[in-house]
C-alpha cells in the first residue's frame, strides 16, 4: 500500500508510490520479453501489424532521416521505419534491457545493423541532446510511462525544429456497448492467454488494467499540445481501440 505522504500512481488497478511503477514495468516487460511478439499477435488477432503499417503510412519516412523509437523494445515499428525510408537511421530506446535482447536477435536485426542502435533508458529522461531527431514514435508505451507528460515534453526536446511526433496506442472505443464486449474479452480471455503462452497470467491483467487507465483520445491530444506540439491530431484504429496521435514541433 502506497504511503499516503507520496505522489502515488497507477499501476493497473493499483495505488503505487510513483518511485516503484518503474521497476514494476520492467518486471513486467522483462517477464514476458521473449514472449512479447507471440501474444501481441494473440492479443490483437494480428491487427497490430496492421496497426503499425497504419502509422508508418501517416508518417511516411523519407530518407535519411533519424528515428528515436521509445519503448521500441522488440523493434517492430524501427524496422519498418528503415525499410520504408530506404535509408535513415533508428535509435531503439527502452527501460528494459531483455526486451532490446530480443530485439536484437531477429533477422532483420542483423540485416539493418549499420542503421540501428539499441539504448536503455527511461522516456522521462532521455539520454540524448535537444534537437537531435527528425521523428520521435512510442508504440504501446506511453501508458506504461510513470509520468507521460513527461515524456511528451522529452520528446518535443530532443526533436529538431520541424520533427514529428506519432504516438501509437490502445484507447477507448466511443460507442459505450462496444467498449462494455471488449472489456469482457480483455478482462476474461487475455490474463488466459498470457498463462497459456507466457505462463504469466499477472503481466497480462497489468497490461489490460493499464489500457483501462489511460487517458481517452482528447484528453492525450490535450497533453501533446501541452508539450508544445502543434497541427496534432489523432485517428482512430478499429473503431478506437488503438489510436494515433501526431504532433509536429515548429
Amino acid at each position: 500500500m502506497a504511503d499516503e505522504n507520496q505522489t502515488t500512481t497507477h499501476f493497473g488497478f493499483q495505488d503505487v508510490p510513483e518511485s516503484e511503477k518503474a521497476g514494476r514495468v520492467q518486471g513486467v516487460f522483462s517477464s514476458v520479453a521473449s514472449k512479447y511478439d507471440v501474444m501481441n499477435d494473440a492479443m490483437s488477432f494480428g491487427i497490430h501489424r496492421i496497426w503499425k503499417d497504419a502509422m508508418m503510412d501517416w508518417l511516411a519516412p523519407r530518407a535519411g532521416q533519424r528515428l528515436l523509437d521509445v519503448a521500441g523494445g522488440t523493434g517492430d515499428v524501427s524496422f519498418r521505419f528503415l525499410k520504408r525510408a530506404g535509408r535513415g537511421h533508428a535509435t531503439v530506446l527502452d527501460l528494459t534491457e531483455p526486451m532490446l535482447i530480443e530485439g536484437r536477435k531477429r533477422a532483420e536485426a542483423n540485416a539493418m545493423s549499420d542503421s540501428l542502435d539499441w539504448v536503455v533508458g527511461d522516456a522521462m529522461h532521455l539520454p540524448f541532446e535537444a534537437n537531435t531527431f527528425d521523428v520521435y514514435t512510442i508504440s504501446f508505451g506511453i501508458r506504461n510511462v510513470t509520468r507521460p507528460q513527461e515524456a511528451l515534453n522529452e520528446a518535443f526536446r530532443v526533436l529538431r525544429p520541424g520533427g514529428r511526433l506519432m504516438v501509437l496506442e490502445f484507447s477507448q472505443i466511443p460507442n459505450e456497448m462496444m467498449q462494455k464486449v471488449y472489456d469482457l474479452y480483455s478482462f476474461n480471455i487475455i490474463p488466459r492467454m498470457g498463462q497459456m503462452i507466457a505462463n504469466d497470467r499477472d503481466s497480462y491483467q497489468y497490461l489490460v488494467e493499464s489500457i483501462r487507465k489511460f487517458p481517452d483520445q482528447d484528453t492525450f491530444l490535450g497533453m501533446v499540445r501541452h508539450a508544445g506540439f502543434e497541427n496534432a491530431k489523432y485517428r482512430n484504429l478499429s473503431m478506437g481501440i488503438a489510436c494515433l496521435h501526431s504532433g509536429w514541433k515548429i
